[in-house]
């Protein structure tokens, strides 16, 4: 009997799947029962995961991990696995066996790396994968962190360094930020391989499961919400006045914010922890960073060259100008 386990090793879900529900299973069958087990954050792990995504017809709501497969049988998640897989293995002893899934490269994925993942890459490894796209990616997430510390200091003060940008600049960039995650968006809903370019795997970090929220919603549509309801804020910070102008400007920074705090944590996963770079993540990550900066000023009080804050006395959401 011939089991595929698809897992990540910082899935929770998937941590109590082999640990937990598995190996009574394993101890139960003995070598009647052969597992493999996949690590989807590995470059041939992600490969392999994607074949057999499109192979069984996965639909949306069913990416992630744990995924097990085993025959005709797609199982997703902690609940059923446990739940059907004993039965799997019930049957199909009884009818003399299950053979490996009919998955593409699946005998050369076991000649390389065997059948089991005891031998865990390091993080190391993982970086080693991609080193000129992670090495991008981490020079990115060094900027984000120095980023969110400056400018969250500033709000704390109510002042800022600089003033106000060209009113052109940021309408600019939320036409990029649109974009480029409208085009990760359109990739995920279809499965379709990405453009990457010469910098970083795109496919493979689209690919992982941590390009779905939940193991359900897309990170990239997340992302284009976050970046229409800034534009949306924009607008309305440059067609109001007053204290609605002044709201409008407020909301546009913590969309930001929290835009670009989310950012880094999905920026740390690329080199860290999958082990590859989405260089339409890391324009999306530049774009949100970028955008903070910008929307800044309309809520912070700009110093004087000297140091000294502008006379009078300003609330701490400060007017935007």
């Amino acid at each position: 009997m011939h089991a595929v386990l698809f897992f990540s090793p910082t899935c929770p879900a998937c941590h109590i799947v082999m640990t937990e529900e598995l190996p009574p299973l394993q101890e139960q069958y003995g070598e009647q029962l052969v597992i493999l087990e996949v690590d989807v954050t590995t470059q041939a792990g992600q490969e392999l995961f994607q074949k057999a995504i499109r192979d069984y017809n996965v639909p949306d709501t069913r990416f992630g991990v744990p995924a097990l497969v085993a025959g005709e049988n797609y199982l997703v998640g902690a609940d059923e696995i446990p739940r059907l897989f004993p039965d799997i293995i019930s049957s199909s002893l009884q009818e003399g066996g299950l053979d490996w899934p009919a998955l593409d490269d699946l005998d050369g994925y076991i000649e390389r790396y065997g059948l089991t993942s005891s031998e865990r890459p390091s993080v190391a490894d993982r970086f080693l994968r991609d080193p000129l796209g992670n090495t991008v990616s981490t020079v990115l997430l060094l900027v984000m962190v120095a980023s969110i510390v400056y400018l969250g200091w500033s709000y704390l003060n109510n002042s800022i360094a600089y003033g106000p940008w060209p009113r052109f600049i940021l309408p600019v960039l939320m036409v990029i930020g649109i974009t480029a995650s409208a085009y990760l968006t359109y990739v995920e809903f279809t499965h379709d391989e990405a453009f990457c370019g010469p910098l970083g795997d795109c496919n493979a970090v689209q690919s992982s499961s941590y390009a779905y929220l939940f193991g359900v919603i897309p990170v990239a549509l997340l992302g284009l919400i976050g970046y229409i309801g800034m534009a949306v804020a924009l607008a309305a910070s440059y067609m109001f006045s007053g204290s609605r102008r002044q709201t409008a400007g407020q909301i546009l920074w913590w969309f930001a914010l929290v835009g670009t705090a989310f950012s880094i944590y999905l920026t740390f996963l690329e080199p860290f922890v999958i082990g590859a770079t989405c260089a339409w993540c890391l324009v999306s990550a530049t774009t949100i960073t970028a955008i903070l900066w910008g929307a800044s000023p309309l809520i912070l009080s700009p110093v004087k060259k000297s140091g000294k804050r502008k006379a009078g006395r300003r609330a701490r959401s400060g007017p935007i100008r």
